[in-house]
């Protein structure tokens, strides 16, 4: 799927699995909650859970490369929970008739533009280029986008970006191109670095959100990653979902204050090396933000992307159901 819109694949694949397997999609150990998360900041903000649960075994981690993967799991009934591109979790919620349930934002803005030499020195140094990137159909393409529109330039005829399906296929052509540009999240933009001390972060797609969000009635920010869970799950077991958002808590103050020994655990886990870990970690921006706070901000970020593209969003913003609230 290199090239192609990920979010309608993976929302029919989402959709084909609810209708196949409907309520009669049976759990194994029901006092297990399964958890999915992606290899980055989402799963990295996970890793005490993880450490934890292989004594507790209250958990079931799986740890995924790539995001195409994600939605076929909670449609198979392969797992209850999963860390998912923000803008997907409202194209799963519209495709599935608010299946669906966004329990927190696990990620805020981590996207940066990348180069070998400090080339690009703003968003209208882009034009005309090659950018690689990975995560067409989801948050990074729809905030690049926003971005290079917002500052004159036409993503399709401006720009040519050179989509890959993961972003470690995208680091290695940034690694292999002297004069290549990247859109890269962390912890990759620390990998490259380490890599090649060349590599230079030249924009945080963060700032450059804000920057067009400065006259805005209301300000949205720029978010990555939010954590769902199927709503069945949540209305059959509300104490195993209050249990997991206590723990989650707990972890995602792990990530941000122990560093050393977050780091340590990460790369045990082999989602990246603990060296990059150690470095990345403070520019991860992982957090976890619920209730009313993480309905502000969810839902502004999802209007932006909505009015540059409905289907962005799934078609349709969300209703008030898509926001879980214990």
């Amino acid at each position: 799927m290199k090239a192609k819109t990920i979010t309608a694949t993976l929302a029919a694949a989402f959709l084909a699995g609810i209708l196949a397997c409907g309520t009669a999609m049976a759990e194994e150990n029901a006092d297990v909650v399964r958890v999915t998360a992606l290899k980055g900041p989402t799963a990295m903000g996970m890793v005490q859970m993880m450490d934890q649960a292989q004594e507790s075994g209250a958990y079931d981690f799986s740890v995924l490369a790539a995001v195409d993967e994600v939605a076929p799991m909670i449609a198979q009934g392969k797992t209850d929970i999963a860390a998912v591109p923000a803008n997907l979790a409202s194209v799963l919620y519209n495709n599935t008739e608010g299946k669906v349930q966004v329990l927190g934002i696990n990620t805020l803005g981590v996207l940066y533009i990348v180069d070998h030499g400090a080339e690009v020195a703003s968003v209208e140094d882009l034009k005309g280029r090659t950018i690689y990137a990975s995560g067409k159909g989801a948050t990074p393409e729809y905030s690049l986008n926003y971005i290079l529109s917002g500052n004159g330039i036409d993503p399709e005829q401006d720009v040519t970006i050179e989509w890959k399906s993961e972003h470690a296929e995208c680091l290695a052509a940034l690694l292999e191109d002297e004069e290549g540009i990247a859109l890269l999240p962390q912890p990759f933009v620390t990998t490259a670095q380490m890599k090649d001390e060349k590599v230079h972060v030249s924009l945080d797609l963060t700032e450059e959100w804000d920057k067009l969000q400065a006259d805005a009635e209301k300000p949205s920010g720029l978010l990555t990653g939010v954590t769902i869970v199927r709503k069945e799950f949540a209305e059959e077991h509300p104490d195993l979902v209050a249990q997991f958002l206590e723990d989650y808590r707990a972890s995602v103050e792990f990530a941000q204050t122990d560093v050393e020994g977050a780091a340590a655990l990460i790369g045990s886990f082999d989602i990246v090396p603990e060296q990059v870990a150690v470095k990345a970690l403070p520019f991860c921006n992982i957090t976890l933000i619920e209730g009313q706070e993480m309905q502000d901000k969810l839902s502004g970020y999802l209007n932006v992307l909505f009015e540059q593209n409905p289907k962005a969003v799934g078609g349709a913003l969300p209703g008030e159901d898509f926001y879980y609230s214990e």
